[in-house]
């Protein structure tokens, strides 16, 4: 696991032991970045759900304006934390040990892009969705990985801009609505 491009072209990630987190593939990781590669340079990213940091690290090495990486498991902030420090991006972020849904409920923040990758097949993603859409910037981008076959809710304010498959992985990218 690597950094694809900008600042920290090539630098390696840590990953977080054992297999409590699922790393997002380097294939995956191109496909979501060609596609909101002109969004990025100065946003404002949440990646919620962080485990190791590699989507939004990959953000401010492109030039996000700042970040933010919530997860509730220790481990996954640790290892976070230590490939922002690692990639010398950590003064352009915040880290958060914390519930997600904890997070968005006491977030006063407004995010330009979100990336969403939940434990599968638990229901999470269409539980949590509605609370990332209120700390959304207008017209703002969430990304969000899945399980195959998984259908979003209809959401106010919110639609599916499209779907993309990597083999068992299906990516949905969201835009808020005006």
């Amino acid at each position: 696991m690597r950094v694809i491009s900008g600042t920290a072209r090539n630098k390696p990630l840590l990953a977080v032991e054992g297999m409590d987190t699922r790393p997002t593939i380097d294939r995956v990781k191109e496909g979501v970045f060609s596609s909101i590669q002109f969004i990025v340079p100065g946003a404002n990213v949440l990646d919620l759900f962080s485990g190791t940091g590699q989507m939004g690290i990959e953000c401010l090495s492109r030039g996000a304006s700042f970040g933010v990486f919530v997860d509730k498991a220790p481990k996954a902030i640790d290892v976070t934390t230590k490939n922002l420090k690692s990639c010398g991006l950590f003064d352009k972020c915040r880290v958060v040990n914390m519930d997600s849904k904890d997070f968005l409920r006491t977030s006063k923040d407004k995010f330009d892009l979100v990336f969403l990758d939940p434990p599968y097949n638990m229901g999470i993603l269409d539980e949590i969705l509605p609370n990332v859409c209120e700390v959304l910037s207008d017209n703002g981008i969430i990304i969000a990985e899945s399980e195959l076959g998984y259908k979003p809710q209809e959401i106010s304010g919110l639609k599916v801009v499209k779907q993309y498959k990597y083999g068992k992985v299906l990516v949905t990218k969201f835009q808020k609505e005006l």
